[in-house]
């Protein structure tokens, strides 16, 4: 399994990205290594789990305003069974208390409600767990709560954590999955503009801040998708188009699935 891109084209990604927000690479990559060593015991390797995403269709929620309309319009048209599902991050609750589905996969660095990611968890779901210079705190409280830990960087890999791309818990949840080479791939929940869910992270230090890491989130996608095959969609609904995602309705969703 090998990700979508190189890690030398990331990283000048990352280093772009370290300059906007000021970020710290040596806590980034102490935060590999403290990840590395809380899942030596917990972790599972990507490929094991291969079997459920490749030439399958892919819905990726994220936890964006309209993420709550989507999921009953998606039940609604019974499109849920028909995908493997990932979370991202706080949108985990939504699938929980919403529609009483356990995801697939769980994308996170831990900054959402970790209670129903644990819950999740125990229920069945994999999770993908980040680790930056940022989270060593929630690292070290809450990883070995965890079990089936995919460990995941935004710089050099290591023992059991892997750099599959990606910044934000939405976009490095598209790029993990487009690794394993799904059918295709959904975005729900996935607004990316002005306007932040209610689903999004528990605290949010600054509005500015957290709407330029959608814009990041936004762009990266755009430039992930120019580098795969596969079709992608996007039912979100939101008035920001990402490039190359091509906007559906839930009824030329059943179309295309069926």
């Amino acid at each position: 399994m090998k990700p979508i891109i190189n890690l030398e084209e990331w990283l000048q990604w990352y280093d772009r990205i370290n300059k906007l927000f000021n970020y710290d690479m040596n806590e980034d990559q102490r935060a590999t290594d403290i990840l590395s060593g809380l899942i030596s015991k917990s972790s599972i390797h990507p490929e094991s789990m291969e079997k459920f995403i490749t030439d399958k269709p892919v819905l990726v929620f994220g936890a964006g305003p309209s993420l709550e309309e989507n999921l009953y319009q998606l039940q609604k048209e019974k499109l849920l069974e028909k995908f493997s599902i990932i979370s991202v991050n706080g949108a985990t609750t939504a699938l929980l208390k919403i529609v009483e589905l356990i995801p697939l996969f769980i994308v996170s660095d831990l900054d959402g409600n970790v209670e129903d990611l644990l819950n999740a968890n125990r229920l069945g779901s994999t999770i993908v767990i980040h680790g930056h210079g940022d989270n060593i705190t929630q690292l070290k409280k809450y990883v070995s709560k965890f079990v089936n830990i995919i460990g995941t960087t935004q710089v050099k890999p290591t023992i059991n954590v892997y750099n599959f791309g990606g910044f934000t818990d939405g976009d490095r949840a598209v790029f993990f999955v487009a690794s394993m080479k799904p059918s295709m791939i959904v975005l729900a929940g996935m607004d990316l503009g002005q306007k932040i869910g209610k689903y999004s992270k528990e605290k949010i230090r600054s509005q500015e801040e957290k709407i330029l890491k959608l814009k990041i989130c936004k762009e990266l996608l755009e430039w992930l998708a120019s580098k795969v095959e596969m079709p992608l969609y996007n039912v979100t609904g939101s008035i920001e188009n990402i490039r190359r995602f091509k906007n559906v309705s839930f009824s030329e969703l059943v179309e295309i699935v069926s």
